[in-house]
């Protein structure tokens, strides 16, 4: 029996390929703007701000404020719990001779120790200016020879005792001495009072330097 003619072999069909030649595995796509380095290592572009001077100098100005904000806020934080301190006159000090003071009313320690250095023919007193009304301190008006308190119209004479307004009684006086070196010494935190109906203390030891 004679052998079968050889059998012709068909070749195996290729994959399909997709047209243009482009391979099908690889990744077709717009790259997301700003991916991580892993996608850039993937092989997608990144996309961010290149850097510059300007950009320096922006972000350091971000960073002084938010430390300064920061660092404001810590300062105030810190404040809250210190003690607030009262910075006030001292309540003893000197005044100069009492040769330095003529007759009448002087108003130059007014500002710093809240006082008045009144003189008479017999004696130098100081006046602590201080309405006692509601605390107001007083105006000297030596046109018209009395203290005016410019709050409520409380009105003194020239040695400080009220005679118009609301002012219940006269201005207090405070303690004053001489020094060993012949200076007048003011005590303001020792007080020498007339309360209203009741004896006046502008006599006692204290009140008064005689002259």
């Amino acid at each position: 029996m004679a052998a079968p003619d050889s059998e012709t072999v068909k070749p195996k069909p290729e994959a399909a390929k997709p047209a243009g030649g482009v391979d099908a595995t690889k990744y077709v796509g717009t790259p997301a703007v700003g991916t991580s380095k892993a996608a850039a290592a993937a092989g997608v572009a990144t996309v961010g701000p290149e850097p510059s001077a300007a950009n320096e100098g922006r972000r350091r100005l971000v960073w002084v404020s938010v430390t300064g904000f920061l660092g404001a806020w810590f300062i105030a934080f810190l404040r809250f719990f210190l003690p607030r301190t009262l910075f006030e006159p001292p309540t003893i000090f000197k005044i100069g001779y009492p040769s330095d003071y003529a007759l009448g009313v002087d108003t130059k320690w007014q500002q710093k120790y809240r006082i008045w250095v009144d003189r008479t023919p017999d004696r130098i007193f100081v006046i602590y200016a201080r309405c006692t009304h509601l605390g107001c301190t007083p105006d000297w008006k030596a046109s018209e020879n009395k203290f005016k308190c410019p709050c409520h119209g409380s009105g003194y004479d020239n040695e400080g005792v009220n005679f118009e307004g609301p002012a219940p009684r006269p201005m207090d006086r405070a303690n004053v001495q001489l020094a060993p070196d012949g200076q007048i010494i003011v005590d303001t935190s020792r007080l020498y009072q007339w309360p209203k109906g009741q004896p006046s203390h502008f006599s006692d030891p204290g009140s008064y330097l005689p002259v």
